[in-house]
C-alpha cells in the first residue's frame, strides 16, 4: 500500500510528536524503577546500533560500489558514512553528551520541568549558536520569541534554584535538562554547518557513541567509579529500554521527523513539535500525578508562545537534523 504524500506528511508529524512527548514521559519514570541513568544511556545506544550500524555498513558498501574510489570517506571501520573528525564532532554532542545529561536530569528533577526546559529551550540555543557558527540573524520577531523562552525558563527553573538553597536538588535536574538542550543544539547546528544528511549524520553518532561509551562505561563499572543495575533489572524492563529509547526515539523519530520536514518544511515542522512541550507536562500530571504549579503553567505558556513567534514569517532555512527531544528534544 502506497501512501498519499499528505497522508505521509501527517503520518509522520503524529509519530513524531507522539515518540518526542512519549520520550519525556517515559524517560522520568524509567527514574523511577531499577536502571541508573548511565544505563538507560548504555541501552538507547545499543538499541539504536543493532539498526543503524547495519545501516551503515550498507549505506557505506553500496556508494564504494557504485562510485568507487571517488565515494565520499567513511570511518570507524566502515559503519559511520561520515569522515572520523565530523563524526567525532557530532558524536560528542548528539551522540554522548545528550543522553548522558538528559537522562541524569530526568533522576532529579521531574518531567514537567523537561517539557519546558528540554524542548523549549533548544530553540533559544539553537538560535544562538547559529548566530556565532553561522552567521545567521535574529529578527526582531525572533527575538521576542527568544526573550519569552528566557521568561519561560526562569519561571521554572527559577524557583528551583531558589529551594536549592534550602537543600533541594531539582535544580540540578533543570541545569542538566539546559545542558541536554544545549548539547542538541550544537549537535544541530554543526550538521547544518558541515551539510551532512539526516540519516547518515544518525547513523554516524550512533556508531561513534557505540564504540567510545560503552567500553568507557565498561571499565568505569568494573573499577567500581559508576553505578550499574543492569544486573538486577527485569529483562522486561531492560528490552523495554532498548526497543523505546533505541529503536523508538532515535531511529523512529529520526526517520518521521525528516519525513516531516521534507513534507512540511521546516517552519511548519517546528510550529507542529511546540506542542510537544504542552503534551508532555500534560502526561506527565495524567500518568506520573506530577503537580502542576502556577510557574510551570505559565512558564510552559511563554515557551510555547516563543517558539510560535521564533518561526513566524520566517524565510525557509536549510532543513534541520533530527531533534531530541527525542530530539531534542527523543
Amino acid at each position: 500500500m502506497r501512501f498519499s504524500p499528505r497522508a505521509t506528511g501527517l503520518l509522520a508529524a503524529l509519530v513524531t510528536v507522539t515518540i518526542w512527548t512519549s520520550f519525556i514521559v517515559i524517560a522520568r519514570a524509567s527514574a523511577q524503577r531499577s536502571l541508573a541513568p548511565l544505563d538507560i544511556s548504555l541501552l538507547r545506544i545499543v538499541g539504536a546500533s543493532l539498526v543503524l550500524l547495519p545501516w551503515g555498513w550498507w549505506l557505506v558498501r553500496r556508494r564504494r560500489a557504485q562510485m568507487g574510489a571517488s565515494a565520499p570517506a567513511s570511518s570507524l571501520g566502515g559503519v559511520s558514512p561520515l569522515p572520523l573528525s565530523t563524526t567525532a564532532l557530532l558524536g560528542i554532542f548528539g551522540g554522548v553528551l545528550y543522553a548522558v545529561l538528559a537522562y541524569a536530569g530526568f533522576f532529579h528533577a521531574p518531567a514537567t520541568h523537561a517539557a519546558v526546559l528540554m524542548p523549549g529551550s533548544l530553540p533559544l540555543w539553537t538560535a544562538l549558536l547559529a548566530v556565532v557558527v553561522l552567521r545567521d540573524r535574529i529578527t526582531p520577531l525572533r527575538a521576542l520569541g527568544l526573550a519569552l523562552i528566557v521568561a519561560g525558563d526562569l519561571l521554572v527553573g527559577g524557583r528551583s534554584l531558589l529551594a536549592g538553597f534550602a537543600g533541594g536538588d531539582v535544580w540540578k535536574g533543570d541545569l542538566l535538562f539546559m545542558l541536554a538542550a544545549a548539547c542538541w543544539a550544537s549537535y544541530s547546528v554543526q550538521a547544518r554547518r558541515l551539510a551532512v544528511d539526516a540519516v547518515q549524520a544518525t547513523i554516524a553518532i550512533t556508531a561513534f557513541a557505540l564504540l567510545v561509551y560503552v567500553p568507557v562505561w565498561g571499565v568505569l563499572v568494573a573499577l567500581g567509579t559508576v553505578t550499574s543495575h543492569l544486573r538486577q533489572a527485569p529483562w522486561s524492563e531492560i528490552l523495554f529500554q532498548l526497543v523505546f529509547q533505541g529503536g523508538g526515539s532515535v531511529v523512529v523519530s529520526g526517520i518521521a521527523f525528516t519525513r516531516m520536514i521534507q513534507h512540511y518544511g521546516p517552519v511548519r515542522s517546528t510550529m507542529i513539535t511546540a506542542l510537544v512541550p504542552g503534551l508532555s507536562a500534560v502526561g506527565a500530571v495524567l500518568f506520573l500525578g506530577e503537580p502542576m504549579h502556577w510557574n510551570l503553567g505559565a512558564g510552559l505558556a511563554l515557551v510555547t508562545t516563543g517558539i510560535l513567534l521564533g518561526v513566524l514569517r520566517q524565510s525557509p532555512a536549510p532543513a534541520p537534523l533530527p531533534a531530541a527531544p527525542g530530539n531534542s528534544a527523543a
